[in-house]
């Protein structure tokens, strides 16, 4: 089993899981990022960091999300990455999967007003 990073991530990348990551398996695309299944250790800890519930166990990817499972796995080979052993190795990069890539772009969340900002 794998964790595999879903659609809610992309144009978001909050970072949070690569903080928790012992294994340092999560690599960074330029709109999205993706876990590789063969360095994911299966500890869970990116699951619940992540602030937009973008993270799933590949048995438990959402129906809808369900192309997120072969996404994530192929970005290493379409990217000719493969096993890089860590995404320190690798830093951010400036692709990302085809189908990623051909999204539209996310639309931009803005905080709801409070009276510190609002003037």
């Amino acid at each position: 089993m794998t964790y595999v990073i879903a659609q809610p991530c992309v144009d978001i990348k909050d970072k949070a899981c690569l903080d928790v990551c012992p294994v340092d398996c999560i690599y960074e695309g330029k709109r999205s990022l993706y876990i590789h299944p063969d360095e994911c250790i299966d500890c869970k800890a990116c699951e619940p960091v992540c602030p937009v519930e973008a993270i799933f166990s590949e048995e438990e990817v959402p129906a809808e999300w369900d192309p997120y499972t072969a996404v994530n796995a192929e970005f290493f080979d379409l990217t000719g990455l493969g096993s890089p052993g860590g995404a320190l190795r690798t830093g951010p990069l400036d692709t990302d999967h085809p189908h990623i890539a051909s999204l539209p772009p996310a639309p931009v969340l803005t905080p709801a007003p409070t009276e510190e900002n609002r003037t």
